[in-house]
């Protein structure tokens, strides 16, 4: 079985999934890091595949970073919020396994976790 990785994002100011999300996946095994992948959420606040999976799932630390400023201008809320970017930095370790990180977000707060 191939490991993957995935995230889903909720809104918890609306109650909604966060459609439309702006992120990023960097790799931060050498440097500075390395951008990986850009992706915008769906409908769902899921992304519509893995930001990675298969042989491209490499042990190492990694960096979702979350446009939440600009999601939550774009749904209509003005002005400068807490919460710009959200970052999460999380290691993988095990390239069979599968890595979820939830973001639940609101303009002046959020909680991830490991999910399944």
């Amino acid at each position: 079985m191939s490991g993957r990785l995935t995230t889903h994002v909720l809104d918890l100011s609306r109650g909604l999934p966060a459609a439309g999300m702006k992120l990023q996946l960097w790799s931060l095994a050498e440097g500075p890091g390395k951008l990986l992948r850009e992706a915008t959420t769906n409908h769902d606040g899921r992304l519509d595949a893995p930001l990675l999976e298969g042989v491209e799932l490499v042990t190492g630390c990694y960096e979702l970073l979350f446009m939440a400023g600009d999601y939550f201008r774009g749904n209509g809320l003005e002005g400068v919020f807490f919460l710009e970017q959200v970052p999460i930095r999380f290691n993988i370790t095990k390239t069979e396994d599968h890595y979820h990180v939830p973001l639940l977000v609101a303009p002046g707060g959020y909680s991830t976790y490991r999910g399944s």
